[in-house]
């Protein structure tokens, strides 16, 4: 299911979005590569990727290791700015509430995620923190672009850790 705020978006929109998806499922396999949860992200301004990032709670010990935050670092750093209400963000999974708090804070314009995360999503799934009203930056979101894709590769990923644990 693809569901758009405030509006529906056009078929060509949707093919451009799952031609970045593809992208943030690349950085997902680098995560899934290194044992981190497999989550991948791209930052787009005007048809340009201009920043990409993947978890790595793991590898550095850090509870702050989403591939949201680290995006959102990254673009701020290339542009030199922190507002980016022009940037479109990618995500493969749909971000928990650190995520969607550190992208209100940015002025993210765009999100478009893949898999919804009925454990831990701020996105629609738990909570909705991208259309609150009582917060001072809404974001537009597009949700369900290469979902069976992105889903697939978390539960492929979690049933490999699993097997693990079983032997």
């Amino acid at each position: 299911m693809v569901r758009t705020r405030p509006m529906e978006t056009p078929p060509k929109i949707e093919n451009q979005d799952s031609r970045w998806m593809k992208f943030a499922l690349k950085e997902a396999e680098k995560a899934a590569a290194r044992g981190e949860v497999p989550v991948g992200a791209v930052a787009v301004i005007e048809n340009r990727i201009i920043a990409r990032a993947h978890n790595l709670r793991e590898a550095k010990n850090d509870p702050l290791g989403h591939a949201e935050i680290y995006l959102l670092s990254k673009a701020s750093k290339k542009l030199k700015r922190w507002r980016l209400s022009d940037v479109t963000l990618y995500v493969s999974l749909e971000p928990c509430l650190m995520c969607m708090g550190a992208m209100i804070q940015a002025r993210i314009g765009c999100l478009v995620f893949g898999a919804r995360d009925p454990k831990a999503g701020a996105c629609g799934s738990l909570y909705d923190l991208s259309n609150d009203r009582r917060l001072n930056h809404r974001i537009e979101v597009t949700e369900g672009i290469l979902a069976k894709e992105c889903s697939k590769m978390l539960s492929d990923f979690f049933a490999r850790l699993r097997k693990r644990s079983v032997r």
